[in-house]
């Protein structure tokens, strides 16, 4: 077969259908078999072996470069100044609904081997990319395909389970911290993309410039005083790239001791009590326990990303290249202090099911819950409506014949304690 290679066609402008193309490389399609991977970083110039660590997950196949605003600055970069084949490059600037649920994108998104989020404006993402074909074809690329896909900035801030989705702008971590319940402070969670070890982690990027440590602390405050969710954090200073295997390491890629560039990994502390003694609309939270509230892994990012953190096992895990800090926020002022490694042995008798497992994931005809004694399950469809309910024992075999493939949110009870996780029906 004669493939005809083009570099750097003219842009195909479709304004009026709310999108523009952006492409590079070979123009008849191929079908490569990608592996997972997830790359997060933070929002200034990519960090190059991050990102050919990703692209070689592509396996020469088609990326695509999703993002709202600019042009085609991905393009020669990602093609051929990274020294990684692939196949093509293609940037489809999406600037409506309408885009991105049309044909030609949804087509396009479903061909990809590897997916990219560029910066911009998260808003627009959840605004555009939100409820529609566009994001069922995004979850099938992460859950069902099992093929790589990143983000930078705005493009990172939407791969957690749960995010900051700056409807009304972004906050700085003063106004957070003084008001946790700043109108600004909008948040959603679970209702959008589902990326494995992120499920119950908000990202944050630009975490040096300017500090971000007091907004993501309020962030994770208010979804564990809201939804008692015991939400983790995830963040990377501009120039760091977290990169996120199918074992859930993460290794951290930067240029330390060169420049001070890190990747924190955020937790409540387990001990307890580590109730928020203060979190209410109006007033600056305090979340302090001794100084103690949240536990942090600090890890300096490398040139060959030789430094992680394991995502799969937040307690326990085989960490490596890091240091733990101890952070808290007393009446509106933050305050970070050399740590100890997380220990629960003090934790009272509340249960935990936060470390549930839902198998198989994605499921076919049926799945099971992995570390439950009797609970009741709920399963919700992406429009909020309940499909499914009942009581379960550990292991129970649920059977979903009945159920349309797609993503579902499945809420695990037992007694007063809650926690939720995507599931995607193939």
């Amino acid at each position: 077969m004669i493939r005809k290679l083009l570099f750097l066609l003219a842009p195909f402008f479709l304004n009026a259908q709310g999108y523009t193309s952006y492409f590079t490389g070979n123009t008849t399609n191929i079908t490569t078999n990608p592996e997972f991977g997830v790359c997060l970083m933070g929002g200034a110039t990519e960090h190059d072996e991050a990102m050919k660590w990703l692209l070689q997950k592509a396996n020469g196949g088609d990326v695509f470069v999703l993002r709202s605003s600019g042009s085609n600055g991905y393009n020669n970069y990602l093609y051929s100044q990274l020294g990684i084949t692939v196949n093509s490059v293609e940037t489809l600037v999406i600037t409506s609904v309408a885009g991105a649920t049309n044909p030609y994108v949804l087509d396009k998104v479903a061909n990809a081997e590897m997916i990219w989020f560029a910066g911009g404006d998260q808003w627009n993402y959840v605004s555009y990319f939100k409820n529609n074909a566009l994001e069922d074809l995004l979850n099938h690329h992460i859950n069902v395909k099992n093929a790589p896909i990143g983000g930078t900035s705005a493009g990172m801030a939407i791969l957690g389970g749960k995010y900051f989705n700056a409807q009304n702008g972004s906050v700085t971590s003063s106004q957070a911290m003084n008001n946790p319940y700043h109108p600004n402070v909008t948040l959603g969670y679970d209702d959008f993309l589902t990326v494995p070890f992120l499920e119950d982690v908000i990202t944050d990027t630009h975490y040096d410039n300017p500090d971000r440590r007091g907004r993501q602390s309020t962030f994770i405050a208010r979804f564990k005083n809201d939804f008692n969710f015991e939400v983790k954090g995830v963040a990377a200073n501009e120039y760091v790239a977290i990169c996120i295997d199918e074992n859930g390491k993460a290794r951290v890629f930067g240029e330390y001791p060169a420049y001070q560039e890190y990747a924190f990994f955020v937790q409540a502390n387990c001990s307890n009590p580590n109730d928020i003694e203060t979190i209410q609309s109006g007033s600056p939270l305090t979340w302090n326990y001794g100084g103690q509230a949240l536990k942090v892994y600090k890890v300096p990012g490398t040139m060959t990303g030789d430094h992680f953190f394991d995502l799969s096992n937040w307690q326990s895990g085989s960490n490596s290249g890091g240091t733990w800090e101890h952070w808290s926020v007393n009446n509106g002022v933050f305050a970070s202090v050399a740590g100890t490694p997380v220990d629960c042995s003090l934790a009272t008798n509340n249960f935990d099911i936060s470390n549930f497992q839902v198998v198989p994931n994605p499921m076919s005809k049926s799945f099971s819950v992995n570390g439950i004694s009797f609970a009741q399950i709920s399963l919700f469809d992406m429009q909020g409506r309940l499909v499914l309910q009942k009581q379960i024992t550990n292991q129970e075999i649920i059977e979903t014949n009945q159920l349309l493939s797609g993503i579902y949110t499945i809420q695990i009870k037992e007694g007063n304690k809650i926690q939720t996780k995507k599931l995607s029906k193939k």
